[in-house]
């Protein structure tokens, strides 16, 4: 497991214990070492690959792992997505179909830019493993590289529908939106902030990213970095949520509105898929977005509906 949380608690006899979160690719468990704790403690810190022994127990609704034996593991005996949780598309598969998009711009400025971020082979490394957040959406290894697709059909869609979108600057924001959080997060092992990330946030980083690359673009048109900067500072749409400026062009609040909805069904969809097997209606209090989620019927009633609506319709032809 990866050890992704050691605390020292204290029981109400007195006697210290740890408070440990355990990981792998599955999901975390809860567990504690109540005996020896302070030897124990010795052999590990947080964010270390661990093995342990001891037995799960029932506890408050959940399962607790009570740690009699833990030790550390070393870098080059595990492969961290094996620990981590993981896109479920290849990121070869993934990134193929980015270069493909890309390859399909006309715009032959904004080409050459995105086109020199994936020449870049620590981007481009880093791109196919970042999650897009550390918990919020796409919480996972590849996590942004599929956000970022999920943009760009979005974006055709939306663009097939209304006129007079510039389209190749559109897929630009919404390839480059969430750059920076290449530096912004850390996930080789845990998913959390970096230094850079905490002082900085993936907004300033994306926009130094940019004016980077722009640099060896002397020809790149003054006007279209602007509005490409723009979306990317307006992309979380309002300055409570993080965004320096609000969106002030069409592309930029497509970018903004598409970017909130396909994190928040991910999102929301993922609970109610880590929780189908919950014999209820209703997932758990979701914290972020300050409600329930309705999860609906169950798939076997949605199997017969569909079994009985093709009789019927089968029926009617006759």
């Amino acid at each position: 497991f990866l050890a992704t949380r050691k605390e020292t608690g204290m029981s109400k006899s007195g006697k210290a214990y740890l408070n440990i979160k355990l990981m792998d690719k599955t999901g975390e468990l809860e567990a504690r070492i109540w005996d020896e704790a302070d030897e124990l403690s010795k052999n590990f810190e947080r964010n270390d690959f661990v093995k342990i022994r001891g037995y799960a127990v029932v506890y408050q609704g959940g399962v607790q792992l009570n740690i009699s034996d833990i030790a550390k593991i070393g870098n080059d005996a595990i492969a961290i997505t094996d620990f981590l949780p993981t896109s479920s598309r290849e990121p070869d598969e993934m990134m193929e179909k980015l270069e493909s998009i890309i390859a399909g711009i006309k715009n032959n400025h904004i080409r050459k830019l995105l086109t020199a971020f994936l020449e870049d082979r620590e981007i481009k490394n880093l791109l196919k493993l970042a999650p897009a957040a550390k918990s919020m959406h796409h919480p996972y290894l590849g996590g942004l590289l599929e956000h970022v697709l999920s943009l760009c059909k979005l974006i055709h869609n939306v663009t097939e529908h209304y006129q007079n979108i510039d389209k190749d600057l559109l897929l630009a924001g919404a390839i480059l939106h969430d750059i920076g959080k290449l530096y912004e997060l850390k996930f080789e092992r845990a998913f959390d902030y970096s230094d850079e990330g905490r002082l900085l946030g993936h907004i300033t980083i994306g926009i130094s990213m940019i004016d980077k690359k722009l640099e060896a673009i002397p020809e790149f048109p003054e006007e279209t970095a602007i509005l490409l900067k723009h979306m990317l500072l307006s992309h979380h749409g309002y300055l409570e949520f993080g965004s320096p400026k609000r969106p002030k062009t069409v592309e930029a609040v497509i970018l903004y509105y598409l970017d909130d909805m396909d994190s928040k069904i991910q999102s929301m969809q993922a609970l109610i898929e880590k929780e189908k097997e919950v014999d209820s209606k209703w997932t758990s209090y979701h914290k972020l977005y300050d409600r329930y989620i309705y999860k609906g019927r169950y798939q076997g009633e949605n199997e017969t509906v569909d079994k009985n609506n093709k009789v019927e319709l089968e029926l009617f032809k006759k």
